[in-house]
């Protein structure tokens, strides 16, 4: 099988802990033929999608803490519907060249390529607004541009998190205590002065005890989730932020959000999502290119790249 994976520049990928290398990794050690893309590789020509993209491989025993982990050949122009599967891991920000790029991979689709997960799921499920679809696991949350809303919001429930729609990583996260003198500030800033619309929560207390992230691969729940436990005096579980990482076994509430959640979207296109859980509340569901896979193989076992490429053999063989 021939896989393109749609990705960041590889020099810039930590690759000990990548879970896009991960899948390279995994796939590799099935024979498969890997090739990779930029975004701004992707094009459409006389009516065709197409990429410039380079035969990639992971050299094997490399050591992937060092750079030139990688060998590439001379990139190439092929249409995206003539790799066997095409595999979507661009990193946000959700800009409009992300967005214009899930319009091409649904084209894509349209003559015939398989791409996971596909454009049209990964465009109609935004990170921080597909929670909204289960309010049931969800602490009291709001999105809104209105200043005064979020204000009013803030004092009904005293300790809140605020937040962009499309950052990662826990970019442009703040915590707002009931007493916080910087809330015009922080909400002029975030909102663009009432002109961008934002995410409000209330804050949840577990945070301590880590941001878990449950993974569901091919609509199915891995048993292992990721606990990113924020620094001391932190309030963002990520581990971009400095959190660390501790792979736990899934709580029966983990499980009846993954298990509501995952056959529901699943059939929408998503071959991989990642849930952000924190104490018994769903804080956001990852679909452009969720990760962990690398911190909960290694601390458990267990194989997520292995279940991610027999998930996705299965779904191109379906």
């Amino acid at each position: 099988m021939h896989v393109l994976f749609i990705i960041d520049p590889l020099p810039s990928l930590a690759a000990y802990k990548d879970t896009s290398v991960s899948m390279m990794r995994a796939m590799q050690s099935r024979g498969y033929t890997l090739s990779t893309t930029l975004q701004s590789d992707l094009y459409i020509e006389n009516g065709q999608v197409m990429c410039r993209s380079q035969r990639t491989k992971v050299i094997e025993g490399a050591d992937l803490h060092q750079a030139n982990w990688w060998q590439t050949d001379e990139a190439s122009e092929q249409a995206l519907n003539s790799f066997d599967a095409v595999v979507m891991r661009k990193d946000p920000p959700f800009d409009m060249e992300y967005l214009y790029a899930t319009h091409l991979l649904e084209l894509a689709e349209s003559q015939g390529a398989r791409v996971f997960n596909t454009g049209a799921a990964i465009r109609n499920h935004p990170e921080k607004l597909a929670i909204t679809e289960f309010p049931q696991f969800t602490t009291p949350t709001l999105v809104t541009s209105s200043i005064e809303r979020i204000r009013a919001f803030h004092k009904q429930h005293g300790d809140v998190v605020v937040k962009p729609l499309d950052g990662m990583g826990g970019s442009g996260v703040f915590r707002m205590p009931p007493n916080e003198p910087n809330v015009g500030a922080i909400l002029e800033t975030l909102t663009n002065n009432g002109q961008q619309s934002i995410m409000a929560q209330r804050y949840i207390p577990e945070i301590k005890n880590g941001d878990k992230r449950i993974l569901i691969i091919g609509g199915k729940v891995v048993p292992w989730a990721l606990a990113r436990i924020p620094l001391a005096g932190e309030t963002r579980g990520n581990l971009a932020a400095g959190a660390r990482g501790v792979a736990q076994k899934l709580s029966e509430r983990d499980l009846e959000i993954a298990n509501a959640i995952g056959p529901r979207l699943a059939p929408r296109g998503l071959l991989l999502i990642g849930l952000d859980v924190i104490g018994n509340h769903l804080t956001e569901i990852n679909v452009t290119s969720p990760t962990c896979f690398v911190e909960i193989t290694e601390q458990t076992g267990f194989d997520v790249p292995g279940m991610f490429v027999d998930a996705l053999e299965a779904a191109k063989a379906g």
